[in-house]
């Protein structure tokens, strides 16, 4: 008799799944949220630069920190995919595509976070005043904001879609997906109304993305998948 082994198995899935996702809750908060904000004073160009230069360690920890959370979702894409793709391959497919783009996107404005440290310590070639290259830097943060803008659209975009295909999946609680599908909407309209109207945009707007990671990460943990119910849509899928 032969045995076939199953080294991706979904319960295995699941278990990387919740892990990384919680990685990512810590390492993310530690780096985008945490450390900008012992850093970055949003209109004291002098004192965010004395900031950085007295604390250049942890000013490159916080970057540290936003490099394990990237390398944790481009995992996660991959993960996410292997599990939801019995549900829904095509859209598992778009899936994984809006969260390459933001991943991708969101590296390129969180280099304008790093970049800042390079203009404050006054290389040869830039011909500014201290007071400019403070300036300079200030300016190096902001985009670093901005330019994650369009990418968080695309992140919560791909979190609707997954949030669907855990709805429809049978494998999985439907109102995990709803939960799932909620927080990326969030997302998507949070970031809307900041370049609408910056007036009302609200941290609150995050808040449902927090705790939909979370339940995901506990349900995957603790309850995990019906294994059964995987196996029989993977196999439809397949046929």
């Amino acid at each position: 008799m032969i045995v076939r082994h199953e080294p991706w198995s979904p319960q295995v899935i699941a278990t990387l799944i919740s892990i990384l996702v919680l990685i990512t809750i810590v390492a993310g908060g530690f780096g985008e949220a945490y450390v900008p904000s012992k850093m970055i004073i949003g209109t004291d160009p002098a004192a965010t630069a004395r900031n950085v230069l007295q604390s250049q360690s942890f000013f490159r920890l916080g970057f540290v920190g936003y490099i394990i959370e990237a390398l944790c979702d481009a995992t996660l894409t991959a993960l996410l995919y292997l599990l939801l793709k019995p549900a829904g391959r095509e859209l598992a497919l778009i899936g994984v595509l809006f969260r390459i783009v933001a991943t991708v996107a969101f590296a390129s404005s969180e280099s304008f976070y790093l970049a800042a440290l390079s203009v404050l310590r006054g290389a040869s070639y830039l011909k500014f005043s201290p007071d400019q290259l403070n300036s300079l830097a200030l300016v190096s943060f902001k985009f670093s904001v901005i330019g994650g803008i369009v990418p968080t659209l695309f992140y919560g975009a791909g979190w609707m879609v997954f949030g669907f295909l855990v709805y429809v999946s049978g494998y999985l609680p439907k109102w995990l997906g709803v939960l799932m599908a909620f927080a990326g909407a969030c997302f998507v309209v949070g970031n809307f109304v900041l370049v609408i109207a910056p007036a009302y945009s609200s941290q609150l707007f995050i808040l449902p993305m927090m705790i939909g990671m979370l339940a995901l990460a506990a349900w995957l943990l603790v309850r995990g998948v019906d294994a059964e119910g995987w196996r029989e849509s993977n196999a439809r899928s397949v046929a």
